[in-house]
């Protein structure tokens, strides 16, 4: 059962179709909605995830997949989707018998800075408003970890790939200007490896492994290097950043400028015998370059 089936819940279940198994879907949208029964998923329910509304409508499944995301509305929105949202599905899964219970949190939780390489031990503690909400809502798993045999809360790097090319569109659409700093490090992961690793956590029947993961590509890398080799794979003049032009919702929560540090994803390998497919940013966009 995935639910908040955008993005990356949609491409999930088509992963999962394809391998023959029996996939339900909670979304809030009616044209997600329409979308999703067309690819062949056995219940699509329409209704928001904080409810308690659809407890009682699903069928039975033996594992879930809560990958929502925000409602809008700023905190407020947060906290509706990933915390009370949350609560919800754990109220329902006491109800169950789930084996795998698999939640997409953020590497945004993380605050550090300078450079440094992050792995899932470091501190949180300053993590922004909304990376507090991540990490309750992560707590909330851990607190009720006897209902499963297995739980993964994988902390996502930068979302990319079909559709989905935020640094491509600033390349193309900045008339030769990129808001705000290039010199910090981006970490990224491409939407067919995050599908990779959530199928990969699915398969895995060691609650030992259960636990959070960092889920990045190989290769952290400073913004400004790959705007201008994405400028150089597009034929374009490689643009300059500027400082000034910084987006409200940046300012309010990261002081106007992202941090810098490098994520490390060496647990989830090892643990999970997965690597990205691809393993930087060049292999990711030469796909969508070519596309």
């Amino acid at each position: 059962m995935i639910f908040g089936c955008g993005y990356v819940g949609s491409a999930l279940a088509e992963r999962l179709i394809v391998d023959g198994v029996r996939v339900g879907a909670l979304t809030r949208n009616q044209e997600t909605a329409r979308s999703l029964r067309n690819k062949g998923l056995a219940q699509v329910v329409v209704e928001d995830v904080d409810s308690d509304r659809w407890h009682t409508i699903l069928d039975d499944y033996s594992a879930v997949v809560n990958c929502v995301s925000s409602a809008g509305g700023g905190l407020a929105g947060y906290r509706k989707s990933y915390f009370e949202g949350q609560q919800s599905i754990l109220n329902w899964a006491a109800t169950q018998d789930l084996s795998h219970y698999i939640y997409t949190s953020s590497t945004s939780v993380y605050p550090q800075d300078g450079g440094v390489l992050i792995d899932e031990s470091a501190e949180t503690t300053d993590a922004p408003e909304t990376g507090q909400v991540l990490l309750e809502s992560e707590k909330l798993i851990e607190a009720a970890a006897s209902l499963f045999k297995s739980w993964f809360v994988l902390r996502l790097a930068g979302i990319y790939g079909p559709g989905r090319h935020f640094l491509l569109d600033q390349l193309k659409e900045g008339e030769g200007v990129i808001p705000g700093r290039g010199d910090y490090t981006l970490n990224l992961i491409h939407l067919s490896d995050i599908v990779a690793v959530i199928t990969a956590a699915l398969s895995s029947n060691a609650a030992s492994l259960s636990g959070i993961y960092n889920v990045a590509d190989d290769s952290p890398t400073f913004k400004r290097n790959v705007i201008a080799w994405l400028a150089a794979e597009s034929g374009m003049p490689v643009p300059q950043f500027d400082p000034n032009i910084v987006s409200s919702r940046l300012r309010r929560r990261r002081g106007g400028r992202m941090p810098d540090r490098k994520i490390d994803n060496s647990k989830v390998k090892a643990a999970l015998n997965w690597k990205p497919q691809f393993k930087s940013y060049r292999e990711g966009y030469e796909g969508l370059l070519a596309g």
